[in-house]
């Protein structure tokens, strides 16, 4: 009878993970490397990295993954009254790009957050370090996996006005993702021009920016879909975060001569 329940139990399983999605993805790769400066005025204030690595393992279900993560500091005077060091981390699904495992290290000022979440998709649930569980649906991005799932969608057929939506787990949340798009244009940084999409990305309105003018992202016109810029309103000025430098882009970058 256990022999009987054990191989209904993996069948289940196994016919659970054969549904999990496939989607293409052009844009990224193991091996890709993003660098971004952050600065206020004239002032550079941090700067942070974001790195594409194959994982060591497979997932529970066979399926090959990848392990992102995105480091972000203070830097030179803004370090002296304001030190800062975060650590984001997710373990992806290569086929699908939907997260297995959250990490995040948050140390600014003294305020410190530690957070481990673990993705179940065939059941649907994020269990957190504190071992409860909260039912979601199943493709629910992490704040950093959602980044990487958003570089995979298809703009080509964009029009002006158009919102992309999907779900994410926060701070033990589930906050809705809006992605509204404004057009191409172009961007001049400190670095060079830049042919981009401009979106405007709202995780929760009225709660995290009071509108949708509080947060611009310039993505690159090309298959790479990475963000040239971001600039955030804050109560006085804004700040702005640039590209300095990228590895192992799996497509030329969209930058005007």
């Amino acid at each position: 009878m256990r022999k009987l329940l054990t191989i209904l139990l993996l069948g289940v399983a196994l016919s659970a993970s054969a549904q999990l999605r496939t989607i293409k993805n052009d844009a990224f790769a193991a091996g890709e490397e993003l660098k971004y400066v952050l600065h206020y005025g004239i002032f550079n204030a941090g700067e942070a990295t974001l790195k594409v690595k194959k994982s060591a393992e497979n997932a529970t279900n066979g399926r090959a993954q990848l392990y992102v993560e995105g480091i972000g500091k203070t830097t030179g005077t803004f370090s002296w009254f304001f030190d800062a060091y975060d650590v984001y981390a997710s373990t992806i699904d290569a086929e699908g790009v939907f997260p297995y495992k959250f990490k995040r290290r948050v140390n600014e000022g003294g305020y410190k957050i530690s957070q481990d979440y673990i993705f179940n998709p065939e059941l649907e649930v994020v269990r957190t370090q504190a071992d409860t569980t909260y039912s979601v649906e199943r493709y629910t991005q992490d704040i950093i996996s959602a980044f990487y799932y958003a570089r995979t969608m298809n703009f080509d057929t964009a029009k002006i006005g158009d919102v992309y939506r999907f779900n994410s787990f926060v701070d033990n949340e589930v906050f809705p993702i809006r992605i509204k798009y404004y057009g191409k244009t172009t961007v001049s940084i400190r670095n060079g021009k830049y042919k981009v999409l401009k979106f405007s990305p709202v995780v929760q309105e009225g709660v995290i920016f009071e509108s949708d003018d509080d947060l611009l992202v310039y993505i690159s016109d090309d298959h790479n879909r990475i963000p040239i810029l971001v600039e955030a309103k804050i109560l006085i000025g804004s700040i702005k975060m640039e590209i300095e430098g990228y590895k192992n882009l799996k497509h030329k970058l969209a930058k005007v001569k």
